[in-house]
């Protein structure tokens, strides 16, 4: 039984802290004492409130543990990564940042720290299912669909976050690199938008958003891009939003008051898109891999569809989120990965037994990757 820290207790951060309290001892550690409390009492769960971005705290937290677990925002995340890795601690982060935490490997080598980044559904999964074909064939394109949504449509956006919407923003504004025929292109986000049919779903749009992250430079695929589904109409609504100005970072004067149109949006959208706690949702993946195995064209297909658990309480979202930085955690935990470093999932998925591990750890909780295999006939 190891003692693990989870930084942070949101809807991802405490499915994981319950995931890892099966077999081990945890301590979810936040500011916020009300997203505290919905841990208060559980098995093998102990909780602190501390601020986390004070160094002499953080080390304090993390002194006597086996391995930290980050599900933090964005916007503060990085930081407190690269301290805990200066602490010399084994780490599964899942927070979402625009840093490139490959910057942090020579310091992760140096304290001896093994890092998995990037441990969610995607990035995350789609990053392992890749890294683990391009370990056994020659891929030339990868395309990954992937959204979070609830199943009843409200008006106007039809849409939740688990998350901070200022992460969500983040997705909405920041340039999507891809990559065409062996060369990274910058586009708009929210720009190619597309429609996809899904079983049971229906039909919904898909637009380009910069998730490759890390997948542009590990990974020697020449065709690359990651799209966000969404329900039809919302990228136009958002598309409206940042067109008049409401995720601007200039500070503007009204009445006499300075403010940035960027939190006075996402003061607005945290309880609009607040999902609680009993929403129904939804999280659909569609990862198609194309190439060649032995000789032969291939196309691979992994779809994932899963739901809100009534039983735990759990969101979709936060389960698939939150069991997949579970499984890396518990992969470091019992060493079926130990190498010093960081490393995003593509590059420990090119061991069969690794795949497997996470694989089955998923599917033992009802999260499942359904995979069909095509001949492409010329």
């Amino acid at each position: 039984m190891a003692n693990i820290v989870v930084l942070g207790s949101g809807l991802v951060g405490s499915v994981i802290a319950q995931d890892l309290a099966s077999k081990h001892r945890i301590l979810v550690v936040d500011k916020n004492d009300l997203s505290l409390q919905r841990l208060e009492g559980k098995k093998n769960i102990q909780t602190k409130v501390a601020d986390v971005q004070n160094k002499s705290e953080l080390e304090a937290l993390v002194k006597e543990v086996d391995l930290v677990v980050l599900a933090l925002p964005g916007f503060m995340a990085f930081e407190v990564l690269k301290n805990v890795i200066a602490f010399g601690k084994n780490i599964a982060d899942i927070s979402f940042y625009p840093e490139d935490a490959m910057q942090l490997n020579d310091l992760a080598q140096h304290y001896q720290a093994t890092v998995i980044v990037d441990c969610g559904v995607a990035p995350g999964m789609s990053n392992f299912l890749l890294g683990y074909h391009c370990s056994f064939m020659e891929v030339d394109e990868f395309v990954c669909y992937v959204g979070g949504l609830p199943f009843e449509r409200k008006f106007p956006y039809e849409y939740k976050a688990p998350f901070s919407p200022v992460d969500v923003i983040e997705e909405y504004t920041r340039p999507a690199r891809l990559k065409e025929n062996g060369k990274v292109v910058v586009k708009p986000a929210l720009s190619d938008i597309e429609y996809l049919d899904f079983e049971g779903i229906g039909t919904l749009e898909a637009f380009n958003t910069d998730g490759l992250r890390s997948l542009l430079y590990t990974m020697k695929v020449a065709n690359m891009k990651e799209k966000t589904l969404r329900y039809p109409g919302h990228s136009r609504i958002i598309q409206a939003l940042q067109a008049t100005g409401f995720f601007s970072n200039q500070e503007i004067e009204i009445k006499g008051n300075k403010i940035k149109p960027i939190d006075l949006t996402t003061h607005l959208l945290k309880e609009i898109w607040k999902l609680s706690p009993t929403d129904e949702e939804f999280t659909v993946m569609r990862v198609i891999i194309k190439g060649k195995e032995k000789d032969e064209d291939v196309v691979y297909t992994y779809d994932l569809f899963d739901r809100y658990d009534k039983n735990t309480g759990f969101s979709s979202m936060s389960r698939t989120t939150g069991f997949t930085c579970a499984a890396m955690a518990n992969l470091i935990l019992d060493k079926k990965f130990s190498q010093k470093g960081v490393y995003p999932p593509e590059l420990i998925a090119n061991e069969k037994d690794v795949f497997n591990y996470v694989m089955n750890y998923l599917q033992e909780r009802n999260v499942y990757y359904k995979v069909k295999r095509e001949v492409v006939r010329k």
